[in-house]
């Protein structure tokens, strides 16, 4: 692919708190690590000039344990990084509290499937010349108090772009912030500015330079989830000077710094990550042109063993250009259901081998597997008990495969796991629940490829994508999803998949969401599955062809490209 990016800029910079580069280097906690490692891999797919920056993480997200009674418990998920990473011997520094603190990068090379690589420079402040605290600060992972996440995210930004400089690469690159714990980056572009022009004060041909030169998406529908931080701790930690910065140039709300909104300030494009969050975006953030690049998954990477197997027969040239995947529907329906079967079957040995449960292969499996946390619903299935069990004795019996941690400090969605652990005692035997401890990448590829159903229940309109559901798609598994994020897009009813409500304007109401679900899995979807097997297999088939085809990485890297990168100024 041919990049022409404006202004003289020569290549894209791509900033993310977590990015999941391989299943056993644990930096990343969820669906926002696992689209940039989705998204390095497609650039690299497409021989997009990208570098990718992160923080290390030694101690990774964490290992999660579940007792009996699905209490979750918590230990470092420890690594070792010379194993995995080749160590990079420049050093950059940055200011903390006045204090130098020097920055080690490792690097990781993504390749593409005609060998193109992409590096990604993980950050490391475990330096012998820093003080116990400041060698902690890329250890955890979302862990640590406010103050903890500040001097973490001064690392991500400041350092990030003061590491790129100390390897040699110069202000000709476009920054994409991915999501906006890396927003300082934009006050060391500014810094820059000022060096260069030889002023002390910001002005507003200042502000449009560092403009020109970041792309900013943001991905939390919910204000709650966007860090803010009080402007004192910010000068505690910045210290006068560069808190300076960011008041002069206007991106303070009441003495309180929000990242997203310097990002905002300082970004020529701004995306949200479905068509939908794109709306809902341009409510929270009004005055701000927010377009939508909706999210995907790298096919390849997501894709099992079995389907790659029959792709690469069927759709040659599927690996280079994910849209050729369109053409599954020229799939034989035999093809089809022989080759999920074989996924299916790797699931159910994984399931026994994890969890001592031996799953029935003829009977239907939906998998739930996201991060555990209240808006999510993961539960929501499991409403009334008595209904289940009555579908399952008129339709055909259902086995459920859940997965999903939540976080140290989520009580709530700790509590999520405890109900699925207590209700899984009280159906009958025609109703079986597995809960799988510790999701990672690994556990997502069986999952998504194996069961029948993929099932997604968030609370709208906090949805705003999901990468699940695709994951699922690119193996030809539907969805009973909530008409959120992607699915809005994504779902063709009794086609792709199908939705709880008929209608994405129907008013959020979980009452009529649980009778929908409900009665969709009694009508339609188990007498589908059970009665009318190649009428599933073409359900199946259409999900890879109309999904799968369009919800990858390779288009939303293309779309970058267009769109945020070369400058156009989006849709």
């Amino acid at each position: 692919m041919e990049l022409k990016l404006p202004y003289g800029q020569s290549g894209i910079a791509y900033f993310s708190m977590e990015i999941a580069l391989d299943s056993k280097i644990p930096t990343y906690s969820g669906g926002l690590g696992v689209l940039a490692g989705d998204i390095l891999r497609s650039a690299a797919d497409l021989e997009v000039p990208m570098v990718g920056v992160t923080l290390l993480h030694r101690q990774g997200y964490f290992h999660q344990q579940l007792a009996a009674d699905g209490t979750q418990s918590e230990t470092a998920e420890c690594w070792s990084p010379a194993d995995r990473l080749e160590p990079l011997e420049i050093t950059a520094t940055i200011e903390i509290e006045g204090r130098k603190v020097r920055i080690r990068p490792w690097r990781f090379m993504v390749t593409g499937v005609e060998d193109y690589q992409v590096p990604v420079f993980l950050l490391d402040t475990a330096v012998e010349s820093n003080s116990d605290f400041d060698r902690s600060l890329t250890d955890h992972l979302y862990g640590g108090d406010t103050y903890y996440r500040l001097c973490q995210e001064a690392v991500l930004g400041l350092g990030g772009v003061a590491v790129l400089r100390a390897l040699g690469y110069d202000r000709n690159l476009v920054c994409h912030m991915n999501e906006g714990h890396s927003a300082f980056l934009t006050v060391a572009l500014l810094e820059e500015e000022l060096e260069e022009q030889n002023a002390t004060a910001v002005n507003d041909e200042m502000i449009e330079a560092v403009r020109r030169q970041c792309v900013f998406t943001t991905h939390t529908p919910v204000a709650a989830g966007h860090d803010q931080f009080p402007i004192d701790l910010v000068r505690q930690v910045l210290g006068p000077q560069r808190t300076s910065l960011v008041q002069d140039s206007r991106c303070l709300l009441d003495s309180t710094l929000n990242m997203t909104y310097l990002a905002l300030r300082f970004s020529r494009y701004i995306n949200g990550v479905s068509m939908r969050h794109g709306e809902v975006s341009l409510d929270m953030f009004p005055g701000y042109p927010i377009h939508a690049i909706t999210n995907g998954v790298h096919a390849v990477t997501w894709v099992s063993p079995a389907f790659a197997e029959l792709f690469d027969h069927e759709i040659p040239g599927w690996r280079r250009d994910n849209r050729y995947l369109r053409y599954a529907i020229q799939i034989p329906l035999e093809d089809i259901q022989t080759t999920h079967q074989s996924a299916k079957r790797v699931l159910l040995d994984e399931v026994e081998r994890r969890s001592g449960v031996r799953l029935q292969q003829d009977v239907i499996t939906l998998g739930f597997a996201r991060r555990a946390t209240p808006y999510k619903r993961a539960d929501l299935l499991l409403t009334d008990v008595d209904r289940l069990n009555g579908i399952a004795e008129r339709a055909g019996p259902l086995q459920v495969i859940y997965a999903g941690k939540a976080h140290p400090r989520d009580e709530p969605g700790k509590e999520v796991i405890r109900r699925i652990h207590e209700a899984a005692r009280e159906f009958s035997d025609r109703v079986r629940l597995v809960y799988l401890e510790n999701y990672d990448v690994e556990l997502a590829k069986y999952l998504c490829s194996g069961v029948d159903l993929w099932l997604n229940t968030p609370r709208r309109p906090q949805e705003a994508s999901g990468t699940s559901g695709m994951k699922a798609a690119c193996n030809g598994v539907p969805s009973l999803s909530v008409l959120d994020g992607w699915w809005v897009e994504g779902h063709v009813e009794g086609v792709t998949g199908w939705s709880l409500l008929d209608g994405p304007e129907a008013p959020a109401n979980e009452a009529a969401e649980v009778d929908g679900m409900y009665d969709k899995l009694e009508k339609l979807i188990l007498p589908l599955y059970y009665s009318l097997p190649r009428a599933w297999a073409k359900v199946m088939r259409s999900a890879i062809a109309l999904n799968a085809s369009f919800f990858n990485t390779q288009r939303v890297v293309s779309q970058y490209v267009r769109n945020a990168y070369s400058g156009n100024g989006g849709l």
